[in-house]
């Protein structure tokens, strides 16, 4: 995708072809910067502190920071205490584990003279592989857009909800549920995106609202409890989210505030979508409750980061001083509320059954 005209994915090698860097998306949607990442401790801190973020990315940092920590020392005990570290970084992206498995897999049998090459090499195939599955995911998803726009007899704007970002900033490149939305827009199907605020880390009205903005995406940035109004109005034609793990049996996990979505959606008759490469599917477990849940601190919630009058970003306190908060950052959406799931494969409903018909290798 590209930022004011210049082409960026989300990660990328220095010019020094080993260290790694990332756009630092605490920053946005005010200030443009990029981070330079140079050891394990700078990939950890990145991702618990959300400067990437996103299941995809979190995968793909994750297997750059193993890289980071064997160019200090390549030995195998390096090699354990890097994804046990990262591993307890960020535990409910699955993509993340994904990962980290693969590299290991591909590490272990690798001499350790040999073994900082071949993490390197490793690290961007899967963010190859994850570019090739976001896109196939946008060519996928497309079809349902055409059809929500061909419901509307091709008048009017097909309206979709989305929650938290799902876009490119959330993957290597396109993401998961924005890239259908790009595709449709590139393709002069006209379209317009509510954009949920996605408190408390706010990813929709910072990230998702730029990424869309600068797209040229015609999107209205909405409170979090406002989706469900919208759809009694008929003004929501479908909805298309993203997800940090899925169950073998399709129970979703995704940002807090996903469920009442899919919720409204059913009480309404929307069309309830989940975008999601099979890096993000939990084949070990087959319940939601199974899934764990990351608890993040209290001051996301006890405060608000914004811009300024003077143009400076600075946090405020939105709530009394000694009030205690819980922040829970997932929650989890039955397989019964989804219409149905949007992969690098194809589309298929949110049952065992169409998961293992789309992944015919994990029965």
């Amino acid at each position: 995708m590209k930022v004011e005209g210049v082409p960026y994915r989300t990660i990328w090698l220095g010019p020094d072809g080993g260290s790694v860097e990332i756009i630092d998306q605490t920053k946005l949607p005010h200030l443009f910067e990029t981070r330079r990442l140079e050891s394990l401790e700078d990939a950890l801190e990145a991702i618990t502190h959300m400067r990437v973020r996103g299941a995809p990315l979190i995968g793909a940092t994750a297997a750059y920071g193993l890289c980071l920590a064997l160019r200090a020392e390549p030995s195998d005990a390096m090699m354990a205490r890097a994804c046990e570290r990262l591993l307890g970084s960020r535990p409910t992206a699955l993509d993340l584990k994904t990962a980290l498995d693969d590299m290991r897999r591909v590490l272990e049998n690798t001499p350790p003279e040999r073994r900082v090459e071949a993490a390197y090499r490793r690290a961007a195939e899967i963010c190859e592989e994850n570019v090739e599955a976001s896109a196939a995911i946008g060519e996928h998803g497309l079809e349902l857009i055409e059809q929500a726009w061909r419901a509307r007899g091709q008048e009017g704007r097909v309206n979709i909800l989305t929650h938290c970002n799902a876009g490119w900033l959330a993957a290597v490149d396109w993401g998961t549920a924005l890239a259908p939305i790009y595709r449709a827009h590139g393709g002069g199907i006209p379209l317009h995106v509510w954009v949920d605020e996605t408190r408390p880390r706010n990813q929709g009205a910072a990230l998702t609202a730029w990424e869309l903005k600068g797209e040229g995406v015609p999107h209205t940035v909405i409170v979090d409890n406002a989706g469900g109004h919208l759809m009694q109005r008929g003004l929501v034609d479908i909805c298309i989210v993203g997800t940090d793990r899925t169950t073998a049996a399709g129970d979703v996990c995704n940002k807090i505030g996903t469920y009442l979505k899919a919720l409204a959606a059913q009480d309404s008759g929307v069309p309830f979508y989940v975008a999601l490469p099979g890096s993000s599917i939990d084949w070990t477990i087959a319940e939601g409750a199974a899934i764990p849940i990351e608890e993040r601190p209290a001051d996301e919630v006890l405060e608000v980061t914004g811009r300024a009058p003077d143009g400076s970003i600075a946090s405020v306190a939105i709530a009394p001083v000694g009030s205690a908060a819980a922040n829970y950052a997932f929650d989890v959406t039955p397989a019964r509320l989804v219409s149905a799931f949007i992969t690098e494969r194809g589309i298929g409903p949110a049952t065992a059954q169409g998961l293992l018909q789309l992944y015919p290798e994990r029965r």
